[in-house]
């Protein structure tokens, strides 16, 4: 796989390269959404979001897309939107990378923080945003769908400027 531009390697070892994602990517994001997500977002979704105030990243390993994350920038605020890890590259570190990559992207934008929701079912991603910086800022009832009807939202917030 070629190095795109804007792609850089991971300093762990892990041979992990963050890239841009291109709509050419969309086949790949999908088939990761689906499996990471009990309801995955459309591909006209994803669509929508390569707009110039949109950002999105991809984790790559051995040429291969592993995971992804999208973020919307508005005035001085990054909202994160959504970061999967496919299943069976989940715990190997691509989420937090991800996360790393997206934080010094947006203070060399100055960005002032990143805010999130994330289910509060989702308690392995909750550990990863706290233990990368994010605290509890709020919740947002039935925000999510849920099997058995809706799901609340912890919502989480990370400074990036003093």
């Amino acid at each position: 796989m070629r190095k795109k531009e804007g792609s850089y390697r991971d300093a762990s070892g892990a041979g992990l390269i963050i890239r841009p994602l291109e709509p050419e990517d969309l086949p790949e994001i999908l088939d990761i959404e689906r499996q990471g997500y009990s309801h995955p977002w459309t591909e006209g979704i994803f669509l929508d979001c390569f707009k110039p105030s949109y950002r999105l990243w991809g984790a790559c390993q051995g040429g291969s897309l592993i995971g992804y994350v999208v973020v919307s920038y508005v005035l001085d605020e990054v909202q994160l939107l959504n970061l999967c890890v496919h299943p069976g590259y989940r715990g190997l570190g691509a989420g937090r990378f991800l996360l790393r990559h997206l934080r010094t992207e947006a203070a060399r934008e100055s960005m002032n923080q990143v805010i999130l929701e994330v289910r509060l079912s989702n308690k392995v991603a909750s550990k990863l945003y706290r233990a990368e910086g994010f605290e509890e800022t709020g919740r947002r009832p039935g925000y999510y769908p849920a099997a058995s009807g809706r799901e609340d939202a912890r919502i989480m917030t990370l400074l990036l400027q003093s």
